[in-house]
C-alpha cells in the first residue's frame, strides 16, 4: 500500500508541476514528458531511502 500511494503522490504532483512550469513558459502541456518524470521521480524517491543509513550517529569525543 505504501508504494501504490507513492506513485499515486507522485504521479498527481509530477502533472501539477509539469503544467504550471509549461504554462510558466508558454509552453503547451505534454502528457508524455509529465509521465516520463512521473516515473523518474516515484523511480528516485523509493531509492534514496534505500541507500540512506538506519543506524545511529556515534557520538565522539574530540
Amino acid at each position: 500500500m505504501q508504494y501504490f500511494w507513492t506513485v499515486f503522490w507522485s504521479f498527481i504532483l509530477t502533472h501539477m508541476l509539469t503544467y504550471v512550469v509549461s504554462s510558466m513558459i508558454g509552453t503547451g502541456y505534454d502528457l508524455n514528458t509529465a509521465n516520463i518524470l512521473s516515473v523518474a521521480v516515484t523511480i528516485l524517491i523509493l531509492i534514496v531511502p534505500a541507500i540512506l543509513p538506519d543506524e545511529p550517529v556515534e557520538n565522539t569525543h574530540h
